[in-house]
């Protein structure tokens, strides 16, 4: 059970994850978490960097969704600009707008990988959804309040994992 919480990736960042390197593994889509994996959860626009990372996957024919368990507002005031679509309200870690987004973008789960910040929304909610998970370091150590009660567990669980010897970087 406590492996649907190992991602099968860690990065630093999004712009460690290169459209070249997931080309070679025939991936075709990428699922993204918006708030403290994109940009920092109380940013509202897409940084300069966030943009030039979308138009090199863009470029490179990689399609990317995004979902969030933020309100339509927040979701579409970032997404819009980049002409991206998204899913709102997903409730993740529930399978549903995972599901949702890889069918919207005509992809096989095989050709999609799940990025996110969070174990415990986005990693379990990929794993459990059958998608390879690439876990990356939060934008900003503040988070929202039910983020902060999140951290806390994933805490024990990333420990548990260090201490098994099945992660090995650090936070």
């Amino acid at each position: 059970m406590l492996n649907k919480f190992l991602p099968n990736q860690h990065v630093k960042s999004i712009f460690d994850i290169k459209a070249e390197e997931l080309k070679e593994r025939g991936i075709k889509g990428i699922i993204t978490d918006l708030d403290n994996t994109l940009v920092a959860w109380d940013v509202k626009d897409a940084t300069p960097e966030v943009i030039a990372w979308f138009e090199q996957m863009k470029k490179s024919d990689i399609k990317v969704t995004i979902i969030s368990n933020n309100n339509q507002d927040r979701v579409k005031v970032f997404s819009d600009p980049l002409g991206t679509p998204y899913v709102y309200s997903a409730r993740k870690p529930l399978r549903r707008a995972f599901n949702k987004a890889v069918k919207e973008m005509n992809l096989d789960k095989s050709e999609v990988v799940v990025i996110g910040d969070q174990l415990l929304t986005d990693v379990f909610g990929g794993n459990s959804a059958g998608f390879y998970t690439i876990l990356v370091v939060p934008i900003v150590q503040s988070d929202a309040k039910i983020t902060q009660f999140n951290r806390r567990i994933e805490r024990i669980i990333l420990n548990y994992f260090r201490s098994k010897g099945k992660i090995s970087w650090e936070d």
